[in-house]
């Protein structure tokens, strides 16, 4: 793998950069013409190093705008213009990494002579640009775009050529990076994610045709390389190995040492959703077993990590049954469970977006059915297992399916996607908490991040985040690459809007949104129309005051927070104060009736503990009644036999 390597030694600036010049061919001497720059370097290299040396030397682009029709020197204009009011040291600086990184070895071979003097540089603009062939697929260096009407063509420029992520010095505008190494074919529908500063881009759909291919994309050094992927068998038992079919429309998800692929369309479908697993430590597949009910097999779907678990929502059947169930899969146990949920779920649908914002609340925006698009955003709350549909705030985006989504802090920027009839041409974000949407930047024309089943992943460095962007269809099948850094000013911005939390998110506070709105030019040509992913600068100066203004305005709202904080602190105590009253009343009357019954308890008892003894009184007086009766009848009884034997016969004798 190709690497950057950076000059130790030499002299300091602007010396070096004047050395650098003098290599490149930006002295105006006989050895270094026009034609030799253009030999060394590609069209965009050379654009970006003629605009930098132009403002190092001369300062920002005060020219007017070239009269003639000419696409050279337009580009070259719009180059330096765009550069706005970069200082001359931050020119210098980065001129000289361009140059070490095309040629690293650059000063070793640079003259001892040095000079200053301004040179007007031609560029070549021959359309007619040698393919790199790679496994029989032809890529461009600078690629050529057909316009939709007319003849005209379009060359696109690089906005910034940059050593790896922390050097790119634009915000908010899409760039294209300068990306070296075996590209991957063009595609869509695949999938994408980030693992320690590496882009995999696994799968997806090539002319019908669905990939299972792995490639890799070094984000420091911007050189893409091919994964050369081994297949686990099933079991010691079952030493042949499993069957990692070619799928589209599947997700992507890093997982410990892992990469997860969820779902997709695959040429024989499966009854249930499957779940593999690429080990990066051992560069293997497998086909994880689960456990639970399975959802049908399905693609288009939104999976989302929480935590240690997966929910995944909606998508569409292989039979092109459209869904909008949902289910959680636990990573730990891998154990499939269906979510009984309470409220109006999203319509059915696919190709959708989905993030979670505070570990609670699961965002689904947009997304596609077989008639239409969907603009809208639903809610549902993990805790209450309730679906709910907020009201949405600011600049709310045009319904699109098939966009990609990615979260940085409580923001949700949202790139590409379509409505059927033409590409969704703004990047926009939404503020999580506020659910205020804003758009970061615009472009024009049929361009990759205005196509669908494109891929979206962020990746750091230097503590900067990045969004970075891969492959789309928008009538071509793309395999670019494009960079946007978000700007800590546009987040600032945000927290301006005064929009009402909505209900549903009540309990999320204290946020952040990008904001600003970008705009993209098109300069039309007779020879051509150079296409352009950026805007123009924004003043210095002017970003001082509206910084200065943006504080201001921060501190007066965090102040105007605080007091209702604090009065609705104050209103929580007097009621907590209220329920503790009502609380100990109840217990004062608690006592009194526990006393009360306590009384009326022992009385009863004192009762009849007195009737059991005048019962046992009168059991006694009837028992010693009842033993007397029997006595006297036994002596009457008794002197009747022996007078009747002393010859003294009884009463009754008489009669018998």
């Amino acid at each position: 793998m190709a690497t950057m390597a950076r000059a130790n030694s030499g002299p300091a600036y602007p010396e070096r950069f004047y050395a650098a010049a003098s290599y490149a061919g930006f002295d105006g001497s006989p050895n270094s013409n026009t034609k030799d720059i253009a030999s060394r370097f590609s069209n965009d290299v050379a654009l970006i190093l003629y605009a930098l040396y132009q403002q190092a030397t001369v300062g920002p682009c005060n020219v007017p705008k070239p009269s003639s029709w000419s696409p050279v020197e337009h580009s070259k204009w719009k180059s330096w213009q765009q550069l706005g009011n970069m200082v001359s040291t931050e020119a210098m600086r980065l001129f000289v990494k361009i140059l070490e990184e095309e040629e690293p070895g650059w000063y070793s071979r640079a003259s001892n002579s040095v000079s200053e003097p301004v040179i007007d540089v031609q560029m070549n603009h021959n359309s007619n640009v040698e393919p790199i062939i790679e496994n029989t697929n032809s890529f461009v260096e600078t690629k050529i775009i057909s316009a939709e009407n007319g003849g005209l063509m379009e060359t696109e420029d690089k906005d910034v050529v940059s050593e790896g992520l922390g050097s790119i010095v634009v915000y908010d505008k899409w760039i294209s990076p300068p990306v070296i190494g075996q590209h991957p074919k063009a595609r869509y529908q695949h999938g994408a994610a980030v693992f320690q500063d590496k882009m995999y881009i696994y799968g997806g759909n090539h002319n019908g045709r669905y990939l299972n291919d792995l490639h890799v994309l070094d984000l420091r050094s911007w050189t893409w390389s091919k994964v050369e992927a081994k297949v686990v068998p099933k079991s010691v038992e079952s030493p042949s190995p499993v069957n990692i079919a070619p799928c589209a429309g599947h997700s992507l998800i890093p997982w410990e040492n892992k990469l997860l692929s969820i779902a997709g369309h695959t040429k024989v479908p499966s009854e249930t959703i499957q779940v593999k697993a690429f080990d990066l430590q051992t560069g293997t597949w497998s086909v994880l077993s689960t456990y639970g009910k399975a959802p049908v097999s399905r693609a288009g779907q939104s999976v989302t990590l929480v935590g240690t678990t997966l929910v995944i929502f909606g998508g569409q059947d292989a039979k092109r049954t459209l869904l909008n169930d949902l289910h959680i899969l636990n990573l730990e146990t891998m154990t499939w469970n269906e979510i009984g949920a309470v409220g109006a779920p999203p319509s059915p649908r696919a190709d959708h977006a989905a993030a979670i914002h505070a570990e609670r609340y699961l965002l689904v925006f947009g997304g596609g059915s077989h008639a239409t698009c969907f603009n809208d955003l639903h809610v549902f709350d993990l805790q209450a297992m309730e679906w709910s549909r907020p009201t949405q705030q600011g600049e709310i985006p045009t319904p699109r399916a098939g966009h990609a989504s990615v979260t940085v802090g409580e923001n949700w920027f949202i790139v590409g996607g379509g409505d059927n009839k033409s590409g969704a041409l703004e990047t926009v974000v939404l503020n999580m908490s506020t659910l205020a949407w804003s758009v970061v930047a615009s472009v024009e024309g049929r361009v990759p991040l205005a196509s669908e089943g494109l891929s979206l992943v962020v990746g750091s460095f230097n503590g900067e985040d990045m969004l970075i962007s891969f492959g789309g269809y928008n009538g071509h099948y793309n395999n670019e690459v494009n960079v946007l850094k978000p700007s800590h000013k546009s987040t600032l911005q945000s927290k301006m809007m005064e929009a009402p939390v909505p209900d549903s998110l009540s309990a999320i506070h204290n946020v952040t949104n990008p904001t600003r709105d970008l705009e993209s030019e098109f300069e039309v040509g007779h020879e051509g129309k150079i296409r352009e992913i950026v805007m123009d600068n924004i003043d210095t100066g002017h970003q001082k005051f509206e910084g200065e203004e943006t504080t201001e305005r921060i501190i007066a709202t965090l102040k105007v927070e605080k007091e209702e904080l604090e009065s609705s602190l104050n209103k929580e105590k007097l009621q907590s104060l209220q329920l503790k009253q009502e609380l100990a009343e109840a217990k004062v009357q608690n006592s009194d009736l526990h006393k009360v019954d306590v009384a009326e308890q022992r009385q009863k008892l004192q009762t009849m503990e007195t009737l059991q003894k005048e019962l046992e009184l009168l059991q006694r007086q009837k028992a010693a009644s009842e033993q007397a009766a029997l006595n006297a009848k036994q002596r009457q009884g008794s002197g009747g036999v022996w007078g009747w034997l002393a010859g003294s016969p009884p009463q009754n004798a008489d009669n018998i």
